[in-house]
């Protein structure tokens, strides 16, 4: 068994062919066959089995999947940490954030990053909250940008930044919201006959937003939209209504393409946090941690930002 025979194997399991396995790599397709055998092979275990074209994980290869993945993470982590031991500012840095932080927050900190450490190397993955979660419980990432870490979760807050969710809507129709002085009922019932604008399941933003509807106790229309920018287009053309990260349509608002609706129980105050494995942060994540609460708008945590939820 070998350190290729397993990324080998995460690889295929990964994309589920071959083919994709090997562009990954960039190696041969033959090379991947020879590599998967040889692994199954030292294990006496079958962990793929033919689906189709391709290949599905058997149970075993299931359970073994989970479980290496986080070991060759520790095993990466480890050698970009003795590399950057030696000098932190030539070392390289691994990053998430949910979606909303990836194109509105990270941008603006690794732009001042970048300008004062030029030979850090980044690595910057965005996705949903659950992707971005389990990216950091396999050790593929240092340091995540996201909500606030459920109670539970064993990871350490480095840095705090707060935001605002609101209700958003075209000019237009926002304009043709019941006013609040109308009284709630009316308002309540013009949300419930829009069309609300939610991201995949594994989103935070869309968790909060049906907390919301559910508080509003109104039941509408909703339509799945899979980005911030569709949904933003979305919006912004009058497809519906929808709870966003005041970051993510400060230029829309700011032009006037979207408004924001007076909904009850918004805007809901949250916070961006820095978060990563607790023990020591791996010299590069220390350098940007630092950077954000010097230049990037965060602060250091409060106790209660420590204790989570």
């Amino acid at each position: 068994m070998t350190l290729n025979q397993l990324r080998t194997f995460l690889a295929v399991a990964d994309t589920g062919s071959v083919r994709r396995a090997a562009e990954d790599l960039v190696v041969t397709q033959a090379a991947v066959s020879a590599a998967l055998a040889a692994l199954q092979k030292s294990l006496g275990l079958a962990l793929v089995a033919p689906d189709g074209r391709g290949l599905r994980l058997t149970p075993a290869g299931e359970t073994y999947a989970r479980r290496i993945r986080p070991l060759l993470g520790m095993l990466e982590e480890a050698r970009l940490a003795a590399a950057a031991a030696a000098d932190p500012e030539r070392g390289e840095l691994r990053l998430a954030a949910v979606t909303t932080g990836a194109e509105q927050i990270m941008p603006v900190i690794l732009g001042g990053f970048r300008r004062r450490y030029p030979h850090i190397g980044i690595r910057l993955e965005a996705g949903n909250r659950d992707r971005v979660h389990a990216l950091l419980d396999r050790h593929g990432v240092d340091l995540i940008l996201g909500g606030r870490p459920e109670p539970g979760w064993d990871v350490a807050v480095h840095a705090v930044r707060p935001h605002e969710l609101v209700v958003v809507a075209a000019r237009d129709l926002a304009d043709a919201a019941p006013a609040a002085s109308d009284g709630p009922d009316r308002l309540l019932a013009w949300l419930a006959q829009q069309t609300w604008l939610l991201r995949e399941p594994g989103s935070g933003t869309r968790a909060t937003t049906q907390a919301l509807l559910t508080d509003l106790e109104i039941a509408p229309l909703t339509l799945v939209v899979g980005s911030n920018g569709a949904i933003r287009e979305s919006t912004r053309v009058g497809l519906g209504v929808t709870l966003m990260s005041r970051d993510a349509v400060a230029g829309e608002l700011e032009s006037g393409d979207l408004a924001v609706v007076d909904v009850p129980g918004t805007p809901q105050h949250r916070d961006w946090y820095l978060v990563a494995h607790r023990g020591t942060l791996p010299p590069t994540a220390g350098l940007l941690v630092e950077h954000a609460i010097d230049a990037g708008g965060f602060r250091p945590p409060g106790p209660d930002d420590r204790k989570g939820p």
